[in-house]
């Protein structure tokens, strides 16, 4: 299947690929690690695929900051200029009450190295922006996370590439 998949991808222009590589990874639940891991696997050298995860993961994650932090920052100008807001908190889901209570024990950086593994990048930077947590500080450990991520899954990769050879 790797071979078959391998010479699939050998036709396209080498830019091509990259840039797939990037697409791919800016998909929440696929983010740098599985773009990576795909990129090693179609033969492209693992300091590039990892390269390209790691853009596409993270100009998705600072869209899905931004956002958060846009919407935040009009929600919070509404309550505090006068306009009547209903006072009552909304009802969290539990994965979001999970991550909430991540956030308070570990912070911004302990969210950002481990919460890939409860949920996607884009989504946990997202709800710490949400939570009142600094935008840049956000950005900065989400983009050290997704580099982390995407060296070990690039790492495994290439172990296991190199196992079925």
């Amino acid at each position: 299947m790797i071979e078959a998949l391998q010479d699939f991808v050998s036709d396209f222009p080498t830019w091509m690929q990259w840039v797939g590589v990037m697409l791919v990874s800016a998909i929440p639940f696929v983010e740098s690690y599985f773009g990576s891991l795909i990129g090693v696997v179609i033969g492209l050298p693992p300091v590039v695929a990892v390269a390209a995860a790691v853009i596409g993961n993270v100009i998705s994650m600072l869209a899905f900051v931004m956002s958060a932090h846009g919407v935040r920052t009009r929600v919070v100008a509404g309550r505090s200029g006068g306009v009547a807001v209903d006072d009552r908190e909304p009802e969290e889901t539990p994965r979001r009450q999970k991550l909430r209570r991540a956030f308070d024990r570990y912070g911004v950086a302990g969210v950002s190295l481990l919460g890939q593994t409860i949920l996607p990048s884009q989504i946990t930077s997202a709800a710490m922006v949400s939570f009142g947590a600094n935008r840049n500080l956000v950005i900065f450990w989400q983009t050290i996370s997704i580099i982390l991520w995407g060296v070990v899954f690039a790492i495994l990769a290439t172990l296991g590439v190199n196992l079925t050879r």
